[in-house]
């Protein structure tokens, strides 16, 4: 797929235009990147600074989302886009911070014949991008740094419980796309907190968000979206192993928390989804 997407792509060393050359993407400059045997390009200028997704993480998330306990969350994002979208789509379809590319991949189900690009910190995760769609790219890159896409690429820039830079999100939208983004609410997840230790949602998330993005965006929709979900024990540690609590809760004493718990519970999942416009 990286022959096709190409064309979105920019040199993270010079900012040239990429075109793919037998198993490398090359830029008039002469920087060469190798695509890796699973499908996926590193375009990272340099080590990352921020923590990348552990292989354990990766597959906790594949595993959790390939059951289907956030469907309703794809589809709704999926929904959204359908109505948010111009028509015809300009430019590509971009998830940044997209993992596993599970909810991209129900995304692109709405444009037909439209290219996706997946962006990533996590070289696990790109592994399991490239093979979420055939209309998807992915590509390792740091969401908090400047973005290996060309100005004004995307039509469709789609955020899931990811880093959101503002300057960097605007850059790569098209004037006339949609930002659209996820985040959890308050009541996400409340059922784990306390038996669980999970860090709670910050009752202020939305606000710090507004405030990150309204130099560059104006809200067009917002809408909350709340389902119950009954995961079961191997599905509760794969929804702990699969985000950043997994880096504060030890595999044992996890165990040990799961198990005080009965054998199915009611969690609900509850987020905002907000679609924005960029500012001129």
């Amino acid at each position: 797929m990286l022959n096709t997407v190409a064309q979105y792509l920019r040199c993270p060393h010079c900012r040239g235009e990429t075109s793919l050359r037998e198993r490398s993407l090359v830029c008039p400059a002469g920087h060469s990147f190798d695509v890796a045997k699973q499908g996926y390009v590193n375009l990272l200028p340099h080590a990352s600074a921020h923590s990348a997704d552990s292989q354990e993480m990766v597959a906790a998330r594949a595993a959790f989302l390939d059951a289907g306990h956030y469907a309703p969350l794809s589809a709704a994002l999926a929904a959204l886009a359908r109505r948010t979208a111009p028509e015809p789509l300009p430019g590509c379809v971009v998830d940044v911070g997209g993992g596993t590319g599970h909810h991209q991949a129900r995304v692109m189900e709405e444009f037909p014949g439209a290219d996706g690009v997946l962006l990533d910190v996590s070289k696990f995760a790109a592994r399991r991008a490239a093979r979420a769609h055939p209309r998807i790219g992915a590509v390792v890159a740091d969401a908090w740094r400047e973005l290996p896409l060309r100005d004004g690429a995307a039509g469709v820039v789609l955020n899931t419980f990811a880093p959101r830079n503002g300057p960097e999100l605007r850059r790569i939208l098209d004037p006339r796309g949609v930002l659209l983004v996820v985040t959890p609410e308050p009541g996400h997840l409340q059922e784990l907190t306390g038996a669980l230790g999970l860090m709670r949602v910050d009752e202020r998330k939305e606000e710090r968000l507004a405030d990150r993005l309204s130099p560059y965006f104006s809200v067009a929709v917002s809408e909350r979206l709340t389902s119950p979900m009954t995961l079961d024990h191997a599905a509760l540690a794969l929804l702990v192993g699969m985000g950043p609590n997994a880096r504060h809760l030890a595999g044992e004493e996890l165990a040990r928390r799961v198990a005080a718990l009965p054998p199915t519970c009611e969690v609900t999942l509850s987020v905002t989804l907000t679609a924005y416009r960029p500012l001129a």
